[in-house]
């Protein structure tokens, strides 16, 4: 019968062909399903993190890694705790301070200049986003190195003092030593020898006072060499010329690529022979315009000239800026 002999050759067919549409209709149900997912905005499974990409671990393919954590919401600091260091002389007349940003984000400050240059440094700080000084330093106790550091201690949560073991009876060290008192402060001792504990990469260590008996209160100045990566850095206080000798002497290291000058460039430091021992690339000279003392002396700009040594004064040019990677140095920026 015509019927059955379709049936069979329908069957026949079907027996045939059958894997072949079997297949066709898997292929065209996934293609549905990918389809209503690219519709619905759905993804593929995230891979878990710190999964390997073809980018490199952890990264994505066609990124640029930069070697450092993303920044946090909110965090407005471009360089703090990313491998700068930066170094701040401000300009506080005739007087020193200084302000240093530590590659790890933490902050350093010598000195914090005369009684009335308190408010403007703690006005400074603030403006830079601090709220902790993690290592405060007195090099010696004249006025126009710690007037204003009692109000920089009430003003900031403090870490470490130091501070060399010289006192004298004037009210603004007693000034120092009452803020320190009220936040239960003691200081460490600041002379050769003793290392500040600032991290990995970067090393502190005072080179001076060397000795003890200093008739001159300048001798007594906490000497700093701060070395990070191939660059180095020398906070010299009021070290004067017997002081220098002392430190020559002991055959320390003593190169610097930048030498805060002693003294305000007075002719009683900053010798000849010292000089060529730090051979530095640029010298801060931290003095007030019109100063009773005739600071900066001749004799030591003529030494500094002579030695081919790049000079700024922050009566000239306001608060200078140093910024290092470790590997170079320069002037980041100047306020004149």
């Amino acid at each position: 019968m015509p019927g059955k002999l379709i049936g069979k050759s329908l069957l026949g067919l079907f027996q045939r062909c059958g894997c072949r549409i079997l297949a066709r209709l898997v292929a065209l149900l996934l293609l549905a399903v990918l389809s209503i997912a690219l519709i619905t905005g759905c993804a593929l499974p995230e891979q878990p993190p710190g999964a390997e990409t073809s980018g490199g671990q952890g990264e994505m393919a066609g990124s640029p890694s930069t070697g450092q954590e993303p920044a946090a919401a909110g965090d407005e600091s471009s360089d703090a705790g990313e491998g700068v260091l930066r170094a701040h002389f401000l300009d506080v007349g005739q007087g020193d301070a200084i302000f240093l940003e530590l590659p790890d984000g933490r902050v350093m400050l010598i000195d914090a200049g005369p009684n009335e240059a308190g408010t403007k440094v703690v006005s400074y700080l603030r403006e830079h986003g601090v709220k902790r000084i993690d290592f405060l330093i007195a090099t010696h106790p004249h006025a126009d190195h710690i007037g204003g550091m009692d109000a920089v201690i009430r003003s900031f949560d403090i870490g470490a003092v130091y501070m060399p073991r010289v006192a004298t009876g004037t009210k603004t060290f007693e000034e120092v030593l009452l803020a320190l008192k009220e936040k239960g402060l003691k200081a460490k001792e600041a002379k050769s020898g003793v290392s500040i504990p600032v991290g990995e990469g970067l090393a502190a260590e005072f080179i001076a006072p060397r000795g003890s008996g200093y008739e001159d209160l300048n001798n007594w100045s906490s000497v700093l060499r701060v070395c990070y990566g191939d660059v180095a850095l020398l906070f010299t206080g009021d070290a004067e010329a017997e002081s220098e000798m002392e430190m020559l002497e002991a055959g320390i290291p003593l190169r610097a690529d930048l030498l805060k000058v002693a003294h305000h460039g007075s002719s009683s430091s900053t010798t000849p022979r010292f000089l060529q021992a730090v051979r530095p690339k640029y010298a801060v000279i931290s003095v007030g315009a019109g100063n009773d003392y005739g600071h900066p002396h001749k004799e030591t700009l003529k030494n500094l000239e002579k030695a081919g040594v790049q000079v700024y004064r922050t009566d000239r040019c306001g608060t200078v800026v140093f910024r290092s990677d470790g590997r170079t140095l320069a002037v980041e920026s100047r306020e004149k």
